[in-house]
């Protein structure tokens, strides 16, 4: 072959590879500045704007209602933070409820990476001072009605009040989210720990899993999260039980999105994230906790079981096991213990745990 028509297709060919690699790169850059925007919105979806929090009147300790800024000596290090966590049942077919399915007072430690989770039962009975007793999972949605602007701020305010625990964050997750979030990521493989049956026509929920490891779509495991009793055979749940399928779901969750191998999923999951979560953590915060993930990311979770008794229309705590689980949580949030904090006032207790307590 001629050399000169050879250096032509060399270079034709050089001419087009280079073409191609500028294309990705240029359609590389878009999608990351798509992601990017997506990111930056959905953030803006999720965070409250700035205001003062209701809970700093309830704090005793400056420690956990400052902000988790990191220290001025640069080393890093960071104040714990307090959350309320609620997942709301506002499913397509609920009937439009907000039922509170699920509700968590957490602490965080970023210094010790570490975390304590204490799981209320939704039927807890709370008899707060100036309000009616109701079911735990009643508040949310009672001040959301009243203004739904005010909403994270008063149940926030509402459950720190209570439980004399400075509450800095409210976190809102509409259960809807984590079945599409689940189904993002093409489903989890789950160890469902007994047959679960359980169906109500009046908000279209129909629950029918059988035990064993097995693959869930998204609304399976939303099923196997929210199942606590049956009406057709099956095994009622424990709130222990609940809190580890949540954290079993989490786990593999969290796992299902870090195995991402490139970023054609992520906006879908933005989308979803950004359309099913609430916090009235401000936007600049969020944004640090994500650029310092590392630092604020647990390694130790513990969920702190609760002795509770079902006694109709309500649950009933042990009182002295929940006065232990607040104190371990007020421990991980570097508050003392609240030995003032007369829990029999503002929480139905178990009456026969009293005798029981008084035998150890």
């Amino acid at each position: 072959m001629n050399p000169l028509r050879r250096n032509k297709k060399l270079r034709r060919a050089l001419l087009v590879a280079c073409a191609a690699f500028s294309a990705i790169v240029l359609a590389a850059g878009c999608y990351a500045g798509y992601l990017y925007f997506k990111a930056d919105n959905a953030l803006r979806k999720i965070a409250a704007p700035e205001q003062p929090s209701p809970s700093a009147t309830a704090s005793p300790s400056p420690a956990a209602s400052a902000s988790p800024e990191v220290s001025a000596s640069g080393d890093g290090s960071r104040r714990p933070i307090t959350f309320l966590l609620a997942g709301i049942d506002n499913r397509e077919g609920s009937g439009g409820t907000l039922n509170t399915d699920v509700l968590m007072l957490a602490a965080l430690n970023p210094a010790t990476q570490s975390a304590s989770l204490l799981s209320l039962p939704r039927d807890l009975q709370l008899k707060p001072k100036d309000m009616s007793s109701h079911k735990a999972n009643y508040f949310y949605a009672y001040f959301y009605t009243k203004d739904k602007d005010t909403a994270i701020a008063n149940t926030k305010q509402f459950y720190s009040e209570l439980f004399q625990f400075p509450i800095d964050h409210m976190v809102i997750i509409n259960f809807d989210g984590l079945r599409k979030l689940v189904d993002a990521v093409g489903g989890l493989t789950i160890d469902v720990d007994m047959d679960m049956k359980y169906r109500d026509t009046a908000d279209g929920t129909d629950i029918d899993l059988k035990k064993g490891l097995q693959e869930l779509d998204g609304k399976k495991t939303l099923d196997f999260v929210r199942y606590r009793k049956s009406n057709e055979g099956t095994q009622q749940s424990s709130d222990i039980e609940r809190n580890a399928r949540q954290q079993q779901v989490l786990s593999q969750l969290v796992d299902k999105l870090a195995s991402f191998q490139g970023m054609t999923q992520w906006g879908e999951v933005l989308d979803i994230v950004g359309d099913n979560v609430r916090t009235d953590i401000p936007e600049e915060d969020l944004r640090s906790w994500i650029l310092n993930f590392r630092e604020m990311k647990p390694n130790r979770t513990q969920m702190i079981p609760l002795e509770t008794r079902w006694e109709s229309p309500y649950i009933l705590a042990n009182e002295s096991d929940l006065r232990r689980a607040l104190d371990a949580l007020r421990s991980e949030a570097g508050l003392p213990a609240n030995p003032d904090l007369q829990l029999a006032d503002v929480v139905g207790v178990d009456p026969s745990s009293e005798s029981d307590d008084s035998l150890q």
